[in-house]
């Protein structure tokens, strides 16, 4: 049971992999991708990110927190992120994806 300060994360990148198949779930990633950029720019930045954050629901969020999770995703070092940058980072933020990714990867080898 979680407490009040707790954070609970629920994953439902599987589920919605599931109903929506592997191109809808690819198709809601660059939604939210949409959702998240400077349009003017057409990648995700720091300031499209705080302005952004309440559609989230990450209200108690910090730069410090957000530049985190910019550098996280940053692939090629310039600040932001682009479209791919994005979907490879939610897909690497979720467990069980990473988790059914590696299991096909062993079939494979």
């Amino acid at each position: 049971m979680a407490t009040g300060s707790e954070i609970v994360f629920e994953d439902f990148f599987p589920s919605m992999v599931e109903k929506l198949g592997a191109e809808g779930f690819l198709n809601e990633l660059c939604n939210g991708f949409r959702l998240l950029m400077d349009s003017e720019k057409g990648v995700v930045t720091l300031d499209s990110l705080k302005k952004n954050c309440a559609v989230l629901g990450l209200h108690g969020m910090n730069d410090s927190d957000l530049i985190c999770m910019l550098n996280e995703g940053d692939l090629d070092g310039d600040g932001c992120l682009n479209q791919k940058e994005f979907c490879v980072l939610m897909f690497r933020l979720s467990p069980d994806l990473m988790k059914r990714s590696r299991m096909l990867f062993k079939v494979f080898l």
